[in-house]
């Protein structure tokens, strides 16, 4: 039995057994019966509880990177947590969503196919209120999006996109690229109505506003990915590998190749405002250094050599007479 019995039930079925009102016979064939699921054909279950588990594990980590993006943004103050994962038919999301909505269609590249991303209509709203400097409230009717808007929005989705990429680098490398927005469901069919969706759902807070923001992944984008979807695989590749040797002589290579802004200060001086406009061509400046000084010469505004000042092939060169090591008195300046 799968129900627990309590002491007074218990003594009732031993007093049922000893009178001879209940037979253990019966009680053996009920024991046997085959217990029968019930199984919808029209939504089959395709993803597994735990690639379900390691969908909200990922998205747990874009919310917090969309936080992060979010809060910078709209300079306000953004919280951004994971709602819910499920499976579903797509049928049945394009069903719940109302218009207008604002349903930005994403290739998932190298994936096959797209996925939606998904922001209710008034966080819509907060959100450009912010940008266009508003306090990010909206208390108006729910309206058709103009187009203005609708291309705010979509250089917010565009940065959102790449989002994606940190938080799924441990399954695939991803380069998303805004596709579309939408704003009628009906026009982002982007899958069959009976197609299999992973359905993650976030609670957005952007001050004293709140919606969600939906993420509806097809099974055929996810499908050639479904063996990573697991924890196991997530938590082996979240283990941190190994730097080998030809990974630093690579990083060391790429290093020096980095471009430096590099400038020779020959001198300095302080005139007013009046003397800089009347400058004219031939006027002579007073620097408070000498020819016999070494100028400073600084890498990144930084002071890192001292050298002279000299000629090669008709070309103006500074010469390095000193290097600056640690532990000099110039070094920290």
């Amino acid at each position: 039995m799968s129900e627990i019995l309590s002491q007074n039930e218990i003594d009732s079925l031993l007093d049922a057994l000893t009178t001879g009102e209940v037979d253990v016979s019966d009680i053996k064939d009920e024991s046997k019966e085959k217990k029968i699921k019930k199984y919808d054909f029209k939504s089959p279950k395709k993803l597994a509880k735990d690639q379900l588990r390691t969908l909200h594990m990922m998205h747990e980590n874009f919310a917090r990177v969309l936080n992060t993006f979010f809060s910078g943004y709209l300079r306000t103050f953004v919280q951004i947590d994971v709602l819910s994962v499920e499976e579903l038919s797509y049928y049945e999301f394009s069903n719940s969503i109302s218009n207008p909505a604002m349903l930005s269609i994403i290739n998932f590249m190298p994936l096959p196919g797209d996925i939606i991303f998904d922001i209710s209509t008034r966080l819509c709203y907060s959100m450009i209120d912010r940008i266009l400097g508003g306090d990010g409230k909206y208390d108006g009717e729910i309206r058709a999006f103009t187009e203005i808007e609708i291309t705010i929005l979509k250089k917010i989705v565009s940065q959102v996109a790449n989002l994606f990429i940190d938080p799924w680098e441990n399954v695939i490398e991803l380069s998303p690229v805004l596709d579309k927005i939408e704003t009628n469901s009906q026009f982002a069919q982007i899958v069959s109505p009976n197609e299999t969706v992973a359905l993650i759902t976030l609670k957005v807070k952007v001050g004293d506003a709140e919606g969600l923001m939906n993420i509806c992944i097809p099974h055929i984008v996810l499908e050639p990915i479904l063996t990573k979807l697991s924890t196991k695989f997530w938590f082996s590749t979240n283990i941190t590998k190994k730097i080998s040797e030809e990974d630093k002589i690579n990083l060391k290579n790429r290093v020096k190749k980095a471009n430096l802004d590099i400038a020779c200060v020959i001198g300095e001086t302080n005139i007013t405002v009046e003397e800089f406009l009347m400058l004219q061509r031939g006027d002579v400046v007073t620097l408070n250094s000498t020819i016999e000084n070494d100028f400073e010469i600084r890498v990144n505004n930084k002071n890192k050599f001292y050298g002279k000042p000299g000629s090669i092939k008709n070309n103006l060169a500074v010469k390095i007479t000193k290097v600056i090591e640690e532990g000099d008195l110039e070094y920290d300046e």
